[in-house]
């Protein structure tokens, strides 16, 4: 769920003005689940800007404690989310670690970089929520490893019904600052994407896995 509608209204705000939204209608972008997608969420460009990285830091970190009070740890979802999860940690005098998608297979072998001990209270920084699976094969690390994850925050979520089915499915709280509703509102507000072009992306969105540019 969002935090908020200000927040949710903001924050799709900085994104469509920095560019980290991109539209290829007629060339989509190809996801890693294998779906062909119109439009793509870089956010990791947010770190490029000063005052909106800090919006995004200061936003998190209120929200984190104002629902969960001050955990032991900040956790991010690599490779992503490590930049902004190590902000939010900063901000809160917090330790941070981060979540590989898998263990490295050379070294010590870890999935979990850092240092997390069994029983330590854990929120989850996520830059963008798609399907879920990356994000939740973070958590099982965690939880794996004993740690007690309170929530996870994200930027952005697309709002798949795979993804909320697969949260609910992992007893999961999941909160973010935007969503693709606010962002699709305030782009054709602001006139960053045409009418016709509304029109693809809101198809696009109810079925993601058999949409193809026409």
């Amino acid at each position: 769920m969002i935090l908020n509608k200000e927040t949710a209204k903001k924050t799709a705000e900085v994104l469509l003005q920095i560019k980290a939204i991109k539209l290829e209608l007629q060339e989509p972008f190809i996801w890693a689940s294998g779906w062909k997608s119109p439009i793509y969420c870089d956010n990791r460009i947010v770190l490029s800007y000063p005052t909106i990285r800090n919006f995004i830091r200061e936003n998190f970190a209120k929200h984190i404690e104002e629902i969960y009070g001050k955990p032991d740890v900040i956790a991010a979802v690599a490779t992503g989310a490590i930049g902004i999860g190590m902000l939010v940690a900063e901000y809160l005098s917090l330790p941070f670690v981060y979540v590989r998608p898998e263990a490295k297979s050379h070294g010590r072998k870890n999935q979990i970089e850092g240092r997390l001990e069994s029983g330590q209270n854990v929120v989850v920084i996520e830059d963008l929520i798609s399907t879920g699976g990356s994000s939740l094969n973070a958590v099982k690390a965690l939880r794996d490893h004993g740690a007690n994850v309170k929530g996870m925050f994200a930027i952005f979520s697309y709002g798949f019904d795979v993804a909320k089915e697969n949260i609910e499915n992992a007893n999961l709280d999941v909160r973010t600052l935007s969503n693709y509703e606010y962002l699709i509102e305030t782009a054709q507000k602001s006139n960053y994407i045409k009418e016709s072009e509304v029109e693809i992306l809101k198809s696009w969105r109810v079925n993601p896995a058999k949409w193809s540019p026409k």
